[in-house]
């Protein structure tokens, strides 16, 4: 079974611990969506300024994915951030300026496109960070762009999303997984 197959909870939950940094967390709350906020772009555009100021000409790239970029979908309350820097494996040029700007560094997935995960407490945003040129970006943008073009699509997703958020998950993670069903079908068609 997939270990990120988030049905196979003991599975998952093995998966998890190996790539959190303190361990897996459950979720002490249910999923939480909202409609769409006209705000996200705008702590979008704030990060994305604090990121530059803090990393300058290591950021080779920096978008707003995830549905907060696209409107009229609804959404988690939390930013999600793409940051490309020249290589993710090498934390020592980029982990302790974020760290001392009150970034956490989350999630270590060095065998998932180099993936690293930053939280911001109180700040509602998830930086993920890739190496540059990283084929799950482009795949994130793909998406993004298709369903801010595509209403159908967009309803689809949202409704999916909906769904999934009605059940109850162990982790914030698996609802985010289960997600990959619907957007691997929209992507056919992106």
């Amino acid at each position: 079974m997939d270990v990120r197959d988030p049905t196979d909870v003991k599975a998952y939950e093995r998966w998890l611990d190996t790539i959190t940094i303190g361990g897996a967390t459950p979720l002490s709350e249910p999923i939480e969506l909202r409609g769409y906020d006209p705000e996200w772009p705008a702590v979008y555009e704030r990060a994305k300024a604090q990121i530059r100021s803090i990393l300058g000409v290591r950021v080779m790239r920096i978008e707003h994915v995830g549905s907060t970029a696209v409107p009229g979908l609804c959404a988690k309350p939390v930013v999600d951030i793409a940051l490309e820097v020249a290589d993710s494996d090498a934390e020592e040029t980029y982990v302790a300026d974020l760290e001392a700007a009150g970034y956490a560094l989350r999630i270590r997935e060095p065998d998932w496109f180099g993936h690293r995960l930053f939280v911001r407490p109180g700040a509602r945003v998830n930086l993920h960070v890739f190496s540059v040129g990283c084929d799950e970006v482009a795949a994130m943008l793909r998406f993004r762009d298709h369903i801010r073009a595509n209403a159908a699509d967009r309803e689809i997703y949202a409704s999916a999303k909906r769904e999934l958020a009605r059940r109850s998950w162990t982790y914030g993670q698996q609802y985010a997984d289960a997600k990959s069903g619907v957007v691997r079908e929209i992507m056919a068609r992106a």
